[in-house]
């Protein structure tokens, strides 16, 4: 007979019980004699294993009942020790502590910014450094840019950005470009929503569609100095319509890229609203839309000068200093400028002025500013000198008068010319005082390329005539009167020349308005 032991699993403690009979229970069985002594001796030895048998069963019911109670007891453990490992697992911060904690951290920030003068009001929902640390640091690099606080003040929203994700990518994009040292701290307090950008989705395309626009690698870094905040335009939106209305009005599309050199501004103005609203407005006062076109080309700044605010008021003033509305084509187109000057103060101060000097009156200011409106910036010395040249000449008062309302040039010219002009005229020509007070544009011509010539054919001729007959001519047409048997009347009474709006219509030559001579270091960049 063979008994076999067996293990038993207790619980979920995997602890194995391993109960084992004496050895003298297992007996193994074995080929005996059929002899009788053997026979009864084995009789005996089963009998006895019989009666040892419930001994045996007895001890191990109560081993395994030992057993069980150890078992349990170290169940019992075991599963206490996974309690308390799992409520150590929830000893970590809830939600709430770490909001708590990150509005504390947020507090410590603000009060370090007030510290330092900062008001940190409009920075609630914008992500910042955890720490004071940190955020020290972003200060101190914006102070070395040439930030102070109150720059940031102006755009707290500065303070979100990185120095190293943000800051640094942006100012080596700039460095790169051309953008210069010297003019970064004014870059940066015009557009300082520049270092929020992202170098490859925000500036570069901007970068890019101004090269298409003709303008040149070199005058990139001056458009962006003039204008930072092109690079914050969508490529879509008002730049290209912008461009594309001035083309249609007959700015030359090669003009573009000096034309946005020079005013970089007109990418961010709305045509509806201002570029179509001034070209309309200055048509209406009789200047064709070619010449608008052509007056944009060579001052592009004059689309800045607000319509409403500025342009308009002046206008009126304008007429209710005595200048004819039949006029006003001409000023504006010899002196775009005016448009944007604040003729409200200007016009009363040298009307006084010039009569105090010429003893004009506001009528003759009207036909000064016709003629010549840069009379209206001219300072006061240079008007006494030259009024005390041509007294000195031997003019009265009143030819004065007259020469000054005939040709308000002659009280901007340079002097010493007019001074070698007037002596050729008095020994040389040998003319009466009254011929220059009738052409007193005599002193606005070149003395060795007109006047000299001019005079040296006549006299030869033996031809008399008036010195505008002689000199408010063309080269051509003057050699035409050369020509002529006599001199025609008509001719002999033609008066000085006033400005020709046809001058802005005559087609272009073929140098580019885009060269500039403007000074420009590129050693400085960042």
């Amino acid at each position: 007979m063979k008994i076999i032991s067996y293990n038993r699993i207790i619980n979920p403690s995997f602890l194995l019980i391993n109960h084992e009979l004496p050895p003298n229970t297992f007996l193994r069985p074995r080929l005996i004699s059929a002899s009788a002594p053997s026979i009864s001796s084995f009789n005996e030895k089963k009998k006895d294993l019989i009666m040892r048998l419930p001994c045996c069963f007895a001890m191990r019911a109560a081993l395994s009942s030992s057993s069980l109670d150890s078992s349990s007891v170290k169940t019992d453990t075991y599963s206490g020790s996974r309690k308390e490992k799992r409520s150590s697992f929830y000893t970590h911060p809830s939600l709430l502590e770490m909001r708590n904690e990150k509005a504390a951290n947020r507090e410590r920030v603000y009060e370090f910014l007030r510290g330092i003068g900062i008001v940190p009001d409009e920075l609630d929902g914008l992500e910042l450094p955890m720490t004071v640390e940190v955020m020290r640091e972003r200060v101190d690099f914006l102070h070395k840019l040439g930030l102070t606080i109150e720059d940031i003040n102006n755009y707290p929203l500065i303070l979100g950005c990185s120095v190293k994700k943000n800051m640094i990518p942006v100012l080596d994009y700039l460095g790169k470009l051309g953008v210069r040292k010297s003019t970064l701290t004014d870059f940066l307090r015009r557009y300082p929503q520049v270092l929020h950008a992202s170098v490859v989705v925000d500036l570069a395309p901007v970068v890019k569609y101004l090269q298409g626009m003709d303008i040149k690698p070199n005058d990139i870094p001056r458009v962006v100095e003039k204008y930072p905040e092109v690079l914050g335009f969508k490529l879509e939106g008002t730049m290209s319509t912008s461009v594309a209305y001035l083309v249609g009005i007959g700015v030359a599309r090669r003009e573009i890229g000096g034309v946005l050199t020079r005013y970089p501004e007109i990418l961010g103005m709305r045509v509806g609203r201002v570029i179509k609203p001034f070209v309309e407005y200055l048509e209406i006062l009789g200047i064709p839309r070619l010449a608008v076109a052509r007056l944009i080309e060579k001052h592009p700044h004059i689309l800045g000068f607000g319509l409403k605010e500025r342009v308009k008021p002046n206008i009126t003033s304008l007429l209710q200093f005595n200048v004819r509305e039949t006029a006003l084509p001409s000023v504006i187109a010899q002196y775009p400028e005016i448009l944007g000057m604040d003729l409200k103060a200007k016009l009363p101060i040298q009307q006084e002025f010039l009569s105090s000097v010429i003893e004009s009156t506001p009528e003759d200011f009207g036909r000064v500013v016709e003629k010549m409106p840069q009379i209206i910036s001219l300072s006061k010395a240079p008007v006494v000198k030259h009024v005390d040249f041509l007294k000195g000449c031997g003019f009265s008062s009143e030819q004065v008068r007259e020469m000054v309302v005939g040709c308000p040039q002659v009280l901007a010219l340079n002097l010493d010319i007019m001074k070698q002009s007037f002596e050729y005229f008095k020994t040389t020509m040998a003319r009466p005082l009254e011929d220059l007070v009738a052409f007193p544009a005599f002193f606005t011509y070149g003395l060795e390329s007109t006047i000299k010539p001019r005079h040296k054919r006549i006299a030869e001729k033996g031809l008399k005539c008036s010195l505008a007959w002689l000199l408010n001519c063309t080269d051509e047409k003057f050699n035409q009167r050369m020509s002529y048997d006599f001199i025609d009347m008509e001719e002999m009474e033609a008066g000085e020349s006033s400005f020709d709006m046809n001058t802005l219509l005559e087609p272009r030559n073929d140098e580019s308005a885009s060269d500039y001579d403007d000074d420009y270091s590129e050693d400085d960049n960042l």
